[in-house]
């Protein structure tokens, strides 16, 4: 059962951190850039441009606060129980799958307190050359995560390594823990 304490515990101070580091960017984008024309740092490639997103990716479904929230919560909740059930941090082969457990927490949080707190998410990272929806440090977190999660499951993990996330699985908590 410590195990599983250490789980949870290293999941919310590591979201916290990814969290807090997500915060300061967006702070400094409101600062530095917010009424700015864009800095260019490849020209005619990437720039930071200060943005408000009143709606989920690539702007869709503006003023759903309610729901981002309530999408955020159940993320949350969900990852928790994911975190609950893998083994301790001493079994090496689950390491890849708590870092993105740990990056969605982070990114779908992240931008949660943006739209409670402020009622839009601050993106500023744009990808000039390709016209990519603007972004931020929370959206890497999840999109990263969400990359690294169908390569794991797809190609890393077998399923019956993954049974403990299951329903009515033991999850675990069996003999010994």
């Amino acid at each position: 059962m410590a195990e599983k304490i250490g789980n949870l515990v290293s999941w919310i101070l590591l979201s916290l951190v990814l969290i807090l580091l997500d915060q300061y960017t967006k702070t400094l984008a409101v600062l530095c850039l917010k009424g700015q024309e864009p800095i260019v740092i490849v020209r005619d490639v990437f720039e930071l441009l200060y943005s408000e997103n009143r709606g989920a990716a690539f702007g869709i479904m503006q003023g759903q606060q309610t729901l981002f929230a309530v999408i955020g919560l159940v993320v949350f909740v969900f990852a928790g129980y994911v975190m609950l059930r893998l083994p301790g941090w001493s079994v090496k082969r689950y390491i890849p799958l708590k870092i993105c457990v740990i990056m969605v927490t982070a990114g779908a949080l992240g931008n949660m307190v943006d739209r409670l707190s402020v009622g839009y998410v601050v993106d500023f990272l744009y990808f000039v050359l390709i016209d990519f929806p603007i972004f931020n440090v929370a959206d890497i977190y999840v999109t990263t995560a969400a990359a690294a999660l169908i390569f794991l499951i797809c190609f890393y993990y077998r399923d019956e390594e993954l049974e403990m996330l299951y329903p009515g699985s033991s999850g675990g908590f069996g003999k010994g823990e």
